[in-house]
Parts: C-alpha cells; sequence; structure tokens
C-alpha cells in the first residue's frame, strides 16, 4: 500500500496544479467567456461619462455600418487624422477643410474631440522647413539650355553669337567635344584670335532674355577653362526694361576647369547675360551656366518667428472654423521622450516628410504659445496636454505633471490631461493604478484618449486569436475602466476614448497579426466590449 500511494504521488501533484491553474483561469473570466456575456446595451448608456471612439474618414464616409456602430454605441468620436496639420495644410500653406467638413457633417448628432493642434508627426513638414527657412528651396535655373547640350553643330538653342570679332567671324563660335566637355556631351567652345584690350564686347554670346524681379538679387554662375594660360572673361547684363547695363570685372581663366560667380541686383523685369571674350585671344570653353534668384538663409531668429506663425495660423483657423461644434482638443501631444525630457531633434528622426519637431526650434515655449493661441481662438473650449506610455514609465509621467503646473502658472488654460493608453494585454495593473492616482492629484480633467489593447504585441507570425487570448484582452479592458472610476473622482472623468471601432481598422491591425478594439471586422463584438461594458456597470 505504501508503495500504491508512492506511485500515485506524481499525477497527483500534477492534477492539483492544473486544478489551481483552472481555478485561478475562471475567477479572472479567462476561461468563461460568459463573465462577459454579449450585450445589446450601448457603452454610452452606461456611462455617466462620455464614452467616445476613433473613427477613419474613409469608412465613416462609405460604410454605414461603421457608421451606425460609432452613432449607437458611443457619445463622440475623435478624428484619427482628419483635424492635424498634415491632413489639411497644402505645399503653399493655405487649408483644405474638405474632407474635414464632411467628416464633421457626418458625425452630426456626436460630440466631437479635436486631435490634434500642435505634434510633431503628421504634418505637413515640408511645407513649415521651406517656410521657416529650416530648408532653403532649390533655386531655379532661368537660363535654358545651360549645359549646351541642345542645337546644332555650330549653334545652340537659346543663345545668340552677338558679336564675332573685327571683322565680324574673325572669332568662331562652336561646340565643345570630348576632354573640352565638363559634363553632358557638348560645351560652348570660342576661339578668339584677337585681343581687343577694353573691347570686351567684341567676342560676345547671350543667352535668351528672362524674367527677374526689380531690386531683387540674382547669382550668375558658370564653368569656365582656357586652352592656354592668360584667358580673359567677363559677364554682363542687357535689359528689355530700360534698366543700366552692369558689368563684371574682368576674369582672369587658367587652363583647369573654374568656377566663377557674379551677383547683381535686377533692374528690369527681363534680364540676359552675355560672356565677353574680346579682352584676350585664346580658346575659351563654358558649360553648367546657372541664372537664378538669390536666396538668403534665415537666421535662427527668423526661423523661430516663422514658425510661430505657422504654429499660430494653423491652431487659430481650425479652433475657430469649428468653435462650435468641438469643444474640446487636444492642444499639445506627445512633447516628453521616455526620459522625461522636451523632444528635440536629436531624439527624433527629422527624416520623414511629416515630421517638424515644434519645440526643437520654439523650446518649452512652444507648449505656452499653442495654449494661448487656442484659448484666444476658443475661449470656452477645454484644452489637453495629452503623451502615451504614462502607465509604464514614472519619469515621463512625473515631468509631464510638472511641466503642466509650470505652463499653469505662467497663465496658460490647461483644463485635463489625456492618457493615450496603447497598451498590451499583460500591461502591469499597478503601473496603470499608479497613473491614474497620479493624474487624479492634479485635480484636472483626465481623460483615457486612445485605448486600445494588442494581444500580439511581439509581432509573431503564428499568432493564433483563440478565446483564451480574447479572455486576456477582455480582463484588461475591464480593468482600465475599473481603475479609471476607482481612482479618478467623477468631477474630473473626461471619458474614455476607444482608438477605433473594427479590429481589420486599427493603425496595429498589421495584417491580420492583431486585434486590439472591440469589434470584429464584420461589427460584431468582442468580448472585450464586454469587459468595457462590465467594468462601467460595475461600481
Amino acid at each position: 500500500m505504501k508503495k500504491i500511494m508512492k506511485n500515485l504521488k506524481l499525477p497527483l501533484l500534477v492534477m492539483a496544479i492544473l486544478l489551481s491553474a483552472c481555478k485561478k483561469e475562471v475567477e479572472t473570466g479567462i476561461l468563461n467567456k460568459s463573465n462577459f456575456p454579449e450585450s445589446t446595451t450601448p457603452l454610452k448608456d452606461a456611462a455617466d461619462f462620455p464614452i467616445g471612439v476613433a473613427i477613419d474618414f474613409t469608412p465613416m464616409i462609405n460604410n454605414q455600418q461603421y457608421r451606425e456602430v460609432a452613432q449607437r454605441d458611443f457619445d463622440g468620436v475623435t478624428f484619427s487624422y482628419h483635424m492635424k496639420h498634415g491632413a489639411i495644410v497644402r505645399d503653399d500653406g493655405t487649408m483644405n477643410f474638405t474632407n474635414t467638413d464632411a467628416l464633421v457633417q457626418a458625425s452630426d448628432n456626436l460630440e466631437i474631440f479635436g486631435h490634434t493642434l500642435g505634434w510633431h508627426q503628421n504634418q505637413n513638414a515640408s511645407y513649415l522647413k521651406n517656410f521657416s527657412g529650416i530648408v532653403i528651396p532649390a533655386t531655379v535655373n532661368l537660363i535654358q539650355n545651360g549645359g549646351f547640350e541642345l542645337g546644332g553643330a555650330t549653334n545652340f538653342n537659346n543663345w545668340a553669337t552677338f558679336n564675332s570679332g573685327n571683322p565680324a567671324g574673325s572669332a568662331t563660335i562652336t561646340v565643345g567635344t570630348g576632354n573640352e566637355v565638363r559634363t553632358g556631351t557638348r560645351s560652348m567652345k570660342v576661339i578668339n584670335p584677337t585681343a581687343y584690350p577694353g573691347n570686351q564686347w567684341r567676342v560676345q554670346v547671350a543667352s535668351d532674355l528672362v524674367p527677374t524681379i526689380v531690386g531683387r538679387q540674382y547669382t550668375v554662375s558658370y564653368w569656365v577653362r582656357a586652352l592656354s594660360a592668360g584667358g580673359s572673361i567677363r559677364l554682363s547684363t542687357q535689359t528689355s526694361g530700360g534698366g543700366e547695363p552692369q558689368y563684371q570685372g574682368d576674369q582672369t581663366i587658367g587652363t583647369a576647369w573654374q568656377q566663377v560667380n557674379w551677383t547683381i541686383t535686377a533692374n528690369s523685369p527681363q534680364t540676359r547675360i552675355l560672356f565677353d571674350m574680346g579682352q584676350a585671344a585664346n580658346t575659351y570653353l563654358i558649360d553648367d551656366v546657372n541664372f537664378s534668384e538669390a536666396v538668403v538663409a534665415p537666421s535662427g531668429a527668423q526661423i523661430v518667428t516663422r514658425l510661430d506663425q505657422a504654429l499660430n495660423n494653423f491652431i487659430t483657423q481650425i479652433v475657430t472654423r469649428y468653435k462650435n461644434k468641438v469643444k474640446a482638443w487636444d492642444v499639445v501631444n506627445e512633447l516628453f521622450t521616455e526620459d522625461g525630457n522636451i523632444r528635440n531633434n536629436n531624439n527624433t528622426s527629422t527624416t520623414p516628410s511629416d515630421v517638424l519637431v515644434w519645440s526643437h526650434y520654439l523650446g518649452r515655449d512652444y507648449a505656452l504659445k499653442a495654449f494661448n493661441y487656442a484659448r484666444a481662438a476658443d475661449p470656452n473650449a477645454d484644452l489637453y496636454i495629452n503623451d502615451y506610455n504614462l502607465e509604464s514609465s514614472p519619469r515621463k509621467l512625473d515631468s509631464l505633471i510638472a511641466f503642466v503646473g509650470e505652463l499653469k502658472r505662467k497663465g496658460a488654460k490647461v483644463d485635463g490631461i489625456g492618457t493615450q493608453m496603447h497598451i498590451f494585454w499583460n500591461s502591469s495593473h499597478a503601473g496603470i493604478d499608479a497613473m491614474f492616482q497620479k493624474l487624479a492629484a492634479t485635480g484636472l480633467k483626465i481623460r483615457v484618449s486612445e485605448l486600445d489593447v494588442r494581444i500580439n504585441p511581439t509581432n509573431k507570425g503564428s499568432f493564433i486569436f483563440d478565446t483564451y487570448m480574447e479572455g486576456y484582452q477582455a480582463q484588461m479592458y475591464n480593468y482600465v475602466v475599473k481603475s479609471y472610476i476607482k481612482h479618478v473622482p467623477p468631477a474630473q472623468r473626461a471619458g474614455i476614448t476607444i482608438w477605433g471601432i473594427s479590429d481589420n481598422t486599427s493603425w496595429l491591425y498589421n495584417n491580420g497579426r492583431d486585434y486590439p478594439l472591440l469589434y470584429r471586422a464584420d461589427f460584431s463584438k468582442k468580448q472585450a466590449y464586454g469587459g468595457v461594458l462590465d467594468g462601467l456597470q460595475k461600481r
């Protein structure tokens, strides 16, 4: 009997472990799907604070089921993209509100939360960089056929021989080839056998007239070499509007290719440039001529001034346009890095065409300016600062809270803080609780602004979304809602927004590798919906 009992110890131990594990999973609701039963109750009817959802333009306009879910289950919407700078500001700085207006109209019976006035991404950064002078736009060469590639055997399109020596024709203008070319296959080759000291115009080739703006500076550059040492060349101008000719000083030309530059101030609406080569007998090779407006890079102070102007213009126009419909705005979004510092170009890639880091140029006052511009445009709107990873990065959370205090001491109207909460099925409960407690202690309105729950955070290609994982996800949604209600006083509860409707429209969907939202692709409700509903109902 003793021997039999000894042999039974291992199976009994295994059974006990399995029963214990199952009991724990049943208690947490992971194995018991009925823990969050399907319900027709709209989320908005179960809460005494706003329940919102992020929407995208195309499905909201074109998909009736998508639109009906938003209107049936939620109090309000946030546009995931179509209130951002990049969706509205065109390359010339004008604003196109066509799609935004259409989305506002489609959301007519829903509250709209404005997102976002100031962010370092999703902008027309190309416009901002060009407008401010961070990037100097490429200059346009006004000269046609500046490389002399087009033309016949002895002539060039867009160029004319004005003088060819004395008597005419003693100097020849022809095509340079082979080693007589700097780039391409042709250059201009001028053979002047006679020197005409003081009469440089005796051998002269001219460009077409090109448009110029009186009073603006233009730079002419060209490459030249002579076949013998001691060459001499100069540029001059001729106009069609009565402006006096301008003359470059004589340039000594050697046998190696050299670039010559000359800057003029235009005195006529049309100007042509002329190569004067009569001073010294020689053979001259000319290539790669450029005549363009001189662009002076702005100073750092000028960049700051122009970016400030662009920020003010965008905020003022969009907030004013929608002030009767949008009652709250994310004014500043994702200002802080994970180490708690204000974002700058050193820790954010500026390569993408939609990225400009406002705080790198405007400094700490960027946020103050943004809040002041928003308040001026709509004094009655609630204004928020919004950021992510606040539940997992205490340093970031603490820095944001301290900075909000700084803004308010400087007179900014900051009504609330948004915590995005792009979290995982296994995110730390303790971190979530601590975040809500610290945020609530500010006394400001607190909103969960972009909630979704990833269930395949490591992006496994073999991941299967089964009942167990659906239960884990539902439990996390449930916990967030309960923690929010537990730690944030009723007067400070500005609401919870789910960042999307159906899994397949989520920014995290990744071609079916993750399912972070409350509805399947066919708009049927997942356990996650029940998890949110349960959290709202059980106080």
